[in-house]
């Protein structure tokens, strides 16, 4: 091989190397955006502020699509909104997964498990048939949410939020309509129950 063309190679590989240390560096951007979110989420995901969700164990594609919809204000949040909106869609991809790889845990929902409120939680669970898409473990799939040990005022909050179109989910209004027929005792009694699992 002559002089030229190993230049030409050398170039190549130069060339190569150099797009993939930039790649490498822009893809690292969102870690450090990652401190803002675990200020609120918690430092292994599992949230520890009232009112905040847990995100660790959340499907990737669900942590992926929240940070779209708050990102374009589509699900208001006078603090995601413009959290959100500092991501681009890499930062995004990360962030999905890295809160889907980190394990979940069950946040502490209080030292007391209302026996009747558990009964009727799960009753209305399977009545809803809320397995269907949350899977029987209630641990989400795809984009649709981990729901099993969340905090339980996370969960009420989410389903009055359906219930009064504040929220909707993707492409579909099941949620909407799935809410929309619960009295608040029925809000109460299945956040109970998935929030203890």
């Amino acid at each position: 091989m002559g002089a030229a063309p190993r230049l030409g190679v050398a170039c190549l590989v130069a060339l190569v190397l150099g797009a993939m240390a930039a790649w490498a560096s822009d893809g690292d951007g969102w870690r450090e955006k990652l401190p803002a979110c675990l200020a609120c989420h918690g430092q292994e995901g599992t949230s520890r502020m009232p009112g905040v969700p847990s995100l660790a164990g959340q499907p990737d594609l669900f942590i992926q699509w929240q940070l779209v919809y708050f990102r374009e204000a589509v699900r208001p949040s006078d603090s995601m909104v413009p959290l959100a909106q500092a991501l681009d869609d890499s930062e995004v991809r990360a962030m999905g997964a890295y809160f889907a790889s980190l394990p979940a845990t069950r946040v502490q929902n209080g030292d007391e498990t209302a026996t009747e409120l558990s009964i009727r939680g799960a009753k209305l669970a399977a009545a809803g048939r809320c397995a269907n898409c949350h899977l029987p473990s209630f641990a989400g799939q795809g984009e649709i949410p981990r729901l099993a040990g969340q905090r339980e005022e996370v969960l009420i909050k989410a389903l009055q939020d359906y219930k009064s179109g504040v929220r909707r989910g993707r492409g579909n209004a099941a949620m909407a309509e799935i809410a929309f027929g619960l009295s608040e005792e029925d809000i109460k009694a299945l956040a109970h129950f998935l929030s203890r699992l």
